[in-house]
């Protein structure tokens, strides 16, 4: 396959934006989409306000490869220059890889997928972020599972050194092989997984997360001595709830949902305190309230 010149992104959330900032960065034409206009002015906002980051600390022209003899502000302003954000999926129709990060539901997917499949060029891969959801099954609905493949980033995706890549059942050497360049060119670290419920990552992050709840739950220690036990006693960044936090509390419950259905294994179910917080609306960072309160104080009168 031919080095990759062009490149669509589904979802201009926190990883999508993320996603097509790398794009950009590298050298690809990018297109951003959302059907939510505002999401897609909030992600342009985002992904400027990176790089202008980037710029200033003359770091851009380093990792830019293509630009290497450009300053910083000039190869800020081609990187900015090759991201086009739209509502229109039709603007995809000669992306050599299309890369969803969507909401985490396999129907929603599996929709998407379908729709893709029909506006893509037919040498174009057709590759998915999902954390924990079948790469088989997504790619059933297409007319090209061979071109079908996990892409799966972590977060936030400019600075997290790692993708896991998932073959499906049917996904060919070539575009594991496509994939795994542009994930190089991108700077990135590349692990591989077979196709089986939550993959590496998530397979043991997630139920760390999940027994984490439990903990709280059964009154054994405090949200704040647990995060405090695991980061200071296994050396980990930040503690499993702040990190879930982070995450989003509706991911992770999605993807323990996947792992347990999936698994068949008791020891997956979500954790009921974990379920309690989303249907309340505690999603974490994003709604300003999860395990912990980011929300700011009201002042005083």
């Amino acid at each position: 396959m031919a080095e990759m010149k062009s490149m669509g992104v589904v979802g201009s959330g926190q990883m999508g934006s993320g996603i097509a900032q790398l794009g950009a960065v590298h050298g690809l034409d990018v297109w951003l989409i959302d059907s939510d206009p505002l999401a897609l002015s909030r992600a342009s906002k985002s992904i400027t306000s990176s790089i202008q980051r980037l710029v200033s600390k003359a770091q851009l022209s380093r990792v830019l490869s293509l630009s290497l003899s450009l300053n910083s502000d000039a190869a800020g302003t081609s990187a900015l220059g090759r991201l086009q954000c739209t509502t229109n999926l039709e603007e995809l129709c000669s992306a050599d890889v299309i890369i969803e990060a969507i909401v985490e539901s396999e129907d929603v997917k599996k929709k998407l997928f379908l729709e893709l499949d029909k506006i893509a060029k037919s040498s174009a891969i057709l590759a998915s972020n999902t954390s924990s959801i079948s790469i088989t099954r997504l790619a059933s609905v297409t007319s090209r599972p061979r071109q079908v493949i996990g892409m799966h980033f972590m977060n936030p995706p400019p600075i997290m050194k790692l993708v896991e890549i998932v073959r499906g059942a049917d996904t060919s050497d070539e575009t594991f092989n496509a994939t795994k360049t542009l994930a190089k060119r991108f700077g990135k670290t590349v692990i591989c997984s077979q196709d089986y419920s939550g993959f590496i990552v998530n397979r043991i992050l997630m139920p760390m997360i999940n027994e984490a709840f439990f903990t709280l739950y059964t009154g054994v220690a405090t949200k704040e001595d647990i995060d405090t036990g695991m980061k200071l006693g296994t050396n980990h960044p930040m503690g499993p709830l702040q990190l879930a936090d982070f995450i989003g509390l509706d991911v992770c419950l999605s993807i323990m949902k996947v792992l347990h259905a999936g698994l068949g294994d008791g020891k997956y179910a979500p954790c009921p305190l974990l379920v309690q917080y989303v249907d309340a609306g505690r999603l974490g960072r994003k709604r300003g309230i999860g395990v912990y309160d980011y929300r700011k104080p009201s002042p005083r009168l």
